[in-house]
């Protein structure tokens, strides 16, 4: 199960901490990657990283204003947003690969089939 949290109303320039709470998984191997749709649009992955060495993977609009990072104690991933734009606005949802990109790589967005519920972030002043 996963379980997201931390969307909320922000202005442009502003920065959001979101959570994703993992649970019920017990593979030595797996991932977890953020994703989002916008309105009127396809969902898209934005970070993903390996749980079990943190290994990471940064979308081009992702990487230098998003850090995706990983509390193993507490089995919770993080998606850390600076600098946010109003294109940023949409549902954010984290997701698992259940161990399937370890021979792929983290960018096999195909692979990650389990998503949470989700959580709004919307940019706008």
């Amino acid at each position: 199960q996963l379980v997201e949290s931390g969307g909320d109303l922000v202005q442009p320039g502003g920065s959001l901490r979101l959570s994703c709470v993992v649970s019920g998984i017990t593979l030595d191997y797996y991932a977890i990657a953020w994703f989002r749709q916008a309105p009127g649009m396809r969902r898209g992955g934005v970070a993903s990283i390996s749980v079990s060495d943190g290994s990471v993977f940064y979308t081009t609009r992702a990487r230098g204003r998003f850090t995706i990072s990983r509390d193993n104690a507490n089995n919770t991933v993080y998606l850390q947003m600076n600098s946010l734009k109003p294109d940023d606005t949409a549902v954010y949802y984290c997701a698992t690969d259940l161990g399937t990109t370890r021979n792929y790589g983290l960018e096999y967005w195909e692979l990650y089939r389990t998503f949470g519920q989700g959580t709004q972030v919307t940019v706008s002043s």
